[in-house]
């Protein structure tokens, strides 16, 4: 099991009760990646979207666009890695500045030495799950990974509606992270807005992906701000 610092295991207790936001610059105006950015600097992280068109359907960016990024903004960088082959990849990504770097259980090969690879460079590790993918797969690595990552939509296309059955599936996690004694931040991705925030916060998610939810709006920091209350009312709420 990795042994964090006494700073680090308290920032990691800290983010139980608080509620982080995402934007996934999927949704951004790539004309104006700069600016999109800079509109989005009130949220706790910026969400990287890796697409390989292998793992899914699409293609997306690559470690140089997260290099350029990285000199745009003070802002962390959540990387998330939808590629065939995330034991190859995912160095190149920690070289590039990722804070946070999640790869899918469903693609990996040598799971935990992932995660030796990414503490080593310093970043937090995170572990995403398909909404196909049984929480099980989990059972192994909740006890070293800081993230894991509830998939809410299947991946590979932004827009896409948020799936019902996505509650159970976070308080299952949830579940399974005490029965481990651990306490990875539980993500999620895909479909949440205003609407779904509270319903997922509710469920156990403390930091949340959006990308339209944040993107189509004019004022971003109004967006952001007004998915924190969405999402702090779910959590007040939470079962």
């Amino acid at each position: 099991m990795w042994s964090s610092t006494e700073s680090e295991q308290e920032n990691r207790e800290a983010m139980l009760d608080h509620i982080g936001i995402a934007p996934s610059i999927l949704s951004a105006d790539m004309a104006k990646l700069g600016e999109e950015i800079d509109s989005i600097k009130t949220a706790d992280y910026v969400h990287f979207d890796v697409m390989d068109g292998e793992f899914v359907p699409q293609l997306s960016f690559g470690h140089p666009v997260l290099k350029a990024v990285k000199k745009m903004t003070d802002v962390p960088i959540d990387v998330h890695l939808m590629v065939e082959n995330p034991d190859e990849t995912v160095a190149s990504y920690l070289e590039a500045g990722a804070n946070i770097v999640t790869f899918h259980v469903e693609a990996a090969t040598h799971a935990h030495r992932i995660i030796q690879q990414i503490h080593t460079a310093q970043a937090l590790a995170g572990v995403a799950l398909n909404p196909g993918t049984s929480i099980y797969e989990l059972d192994s690595l909740v006890d070293c990974a800081d993230v894991i990552l509830v998939m809410t939509v299947d991946p590979g296309f932004g827009g896409q509606s948020y799936l019902p059955s996505s509650a159970d599936k976070i308080k299952a996690v949830r579940e399974l992270c005490r029965k481990h004694h651990a306490n990875p931040t539980i993500e999620v991705d895909g479909g949440i807005n205003n609407d779904t925030a509270a319903t997922v916060a509710r469920a156990g998610a403390r930091l949340l992906v959006a990308g339209s939810g944040v993107f189509k709006c004019p004022d971003r920091a109004k967006a952001i701000r007004q998915l924190k209350d969405a999402a702090r009312l779910g959590l007040s709420e939470q079962a």
